[in-house]
């Protein structure tokens, strides 16, 4: 079936204010980018080192159909790029390639493939008006000057309607060049506790990878800036330039058109609470009326891998208070967190920001993604590549905010993603049919094109989603039961997907997300998250 089918009218809101000054330039290729200019933000710094990021549009126009193309032309400079379309419920069956200029060497790239696995959320936000269609962002580093060709090769013959190429500068922040963090980004330390091994459930032996090892694949590109944290089960890397980087093993994972086949017959999700309106989220100054940490949410039953455990309906509307439940029946404490960059300390620019955070119930499952841009980053540039994402979502895809919860990046260093809080249930963008339950972890990188996640990353999306499961008693290697809140290519609406706590996002929505050797890593993901020292007890 044509991805553009009727689909049922989606209710329209009014838009949140605009927080962007646009204007017309005219650039010496001879196209004309419609430039938008991100206001400064005081977490971000506002010194005369800093820069704020930029988002620039050049339209795809033609008379043929079914194909756009785009001539090399100069442009201001950016460093991520991707395309977008006027109806968000219009997906794209095609192919759009794009090749770039180095602002620094003035060299062409080869003809990079765009990925098509992004949607905008099931929730509230994705019915706003102003929310677009749009690839998969890519990471290309400075440049100053893009080619594009742009072809529909599927069921519809046409390409969508006011298609464009959109590119970001991410600019930079207080003590940042313009390749990245001077000495690495500002990370806040936090010791790992001591935790005695449950039996049958030993740690990997630190000379072992957190995946099992199967014929490797080139990684594209190595860390050079930044040692990856100290991890109890990973060894760590012979420099602190280059983590080693395990080939993952394949596994026995349930494909993303098979639906595992649950032990018992799944309770029915109860409807969710009655919706209300959508408060200012509370700032840090009034700690009396900022939500509670997860780590008083109430004990749900744990999940084996062979019961599934169902759970409640989605959430959808926007809360500013995910409080009024009771501790956790054993009144253990909340395991200590991993170490996470602040949305501050990477430089997000919370002007972007207009609605406040919705929140969940509980956190059922977290979802593995990857950012589907270049393996050949250095670690210094992850705030950066953040950052261009961040603006990318907002400016681009007409989110309220960055779609994932949590990035990690290749030397194992773990960002926060949307605002709201890391110990609060957060309701991202990232999942189509299942925002309403989940966490969105992103790996930087491409693990489809021959990029292999190092061990690092491996272990900090294990130790960070073990953690996160872990503020709601959720079993990081059981299974859950969830109902799909919308078709997704692999269920349909209201379907019973019996999925793991941890799963890559392939197996909720139809895509290649997250990459073929990150997503065949994941059962060594989900032991090492069984054993991590974040974990419940």
């Amino acid at each position: 079936m044509s991805p553009r089918r009727a689909r049922a009218p989606r209710t329209s809101t009014a838009r949140r204010t605009v927080w962007l000054v646009a204007g017309a330039v005219v650039l010496g290729g001879g196209g004309v980018t419609a430039v938008a200019v991100t206001g400064s933000s005081g977490d971000a710094g506002a010194g005369d080192s800093a820069r704020p990021a930029k988002a620039h549009v050049l339209p795809l126009d033609g008379k043929d159909p079914k194909q756009r193309t785009l001539p090399r032309t100069d442009t201001q400079m950016f460093s991520l790029v991707g395309v977008s379309w006027e109806d968000s419920a219009d997906a794209f069956e095609g192919t759009a390639q794009i090749r770039t200029r180095s602002a620094d060497a003035g060299t062409w790239s080869d003809w990079r493939g765009l990925e098509f696995g992004i949607q905008a959320p099931e929730s509230a936000e994705g019915g706003t008006s102003g929310v677009r269609g749009a690839s998969e962002p890519l990471w290309v580093g400075p440049s100053d000057a893009v080619e594009a060709r742009v072809l529909a090769d599927g069921e519809e013959t046409a390409v969508p309607k006011a298609l464009r190429l959109d590119m970001v500068d991410p600019g930079t922040v207080d003590g940042e060049t313009a390749k990245g963090v001077s000495g690495g980004g500002k990370v806040r330390t936090t010791a790992k506790p001591e935790r005695s091994k449950s039996p049958g459930k030993p740690a990997a032996e630190p000379s072992e990878p957190v995946a099992s090892t199967a014929p490797s694949e080139s990684t594209g590109g190595e860390p050079t800036d930044q040692a990856p944290p100290a991890s109890p089960t990973v060894a760590p890397a012979e420099s602190s330039d280059a983590p080693a980087e395990p080939a993952p093993s394949v596994s026995e994972e349930p494909t993303a058109s098979a639906e595992p086949a649950p032990s018992r017959t799944p309770a029915e999700p109860s409807e969710p609470a009655p919706s209300q309106e959508p408060t200012v989220a509370p700032s840090a100054s009034e700690p009396s009326s900022e939500p509670p940490a997860e780590s008083s949410a109430p004990a749900e039953p744990t999940a084996s891998p062979s019961e599934p455990a169902p759970s409640t309906g989605p959430t959808d509307v926007p809360t500013a208070d995910p409080s009024g439940t009771p501790a956790p029946s054993d009144s253990t404490p909340a395991p200590t967190a991993p170490a996470i960059v602040s949305r501050a300390e990477w430089g997000a620019d919370e002007s972007l920001v207009q609605d406040p955070p919705a929140y969940l119930g509980k956190v059922d499952a977290v979802f593995v993604h990857h950012t589907a841009g270049t393996n050949d980053y250095d670690c210094s540039e992850s705030p950066a590549i953040i950052r261009a994402i961040l603006t990318y979502h907002v400016k681009t895809n007409g989110w309220n905010d960055v779609g994932y919860n949590f990035f990690v990046d290749k030397c194992g260093t773990v960002f926060e993603g949307r605002a709201g809080g890391v110990d609060k249930p957060v309701q991202g963008a990232h999942t189509y049919g299942f925002n309403g339950y989940s966490s969105g972890v992103s790996v930087l990188g491409d693990y489809e094109n021959g990029g292999t996640p190092t061990a690092a990353a491996q272990q900090a999306v294990a130790d960070i989603s073990a953690w996160k499961l872990g503020l709601h008693g959720v079993d990081p290697e059981a299974k859950v039961t969830l109902t799909a809140a919308a078709d997704t290519g692999v269920w349909k609406k209201g379907d019973k997907a019996t999925l793991y706590t941890i799963s890559g996002h392939r197996d909720g929505y139809a895509t290649l997300c997250p990459g073929r050797t990150l997503y065949s890593a994941l059962p060594g993901i989900r032991t090492a998250a069984g054993a991590s020292p974040y974990a419940a007890g």
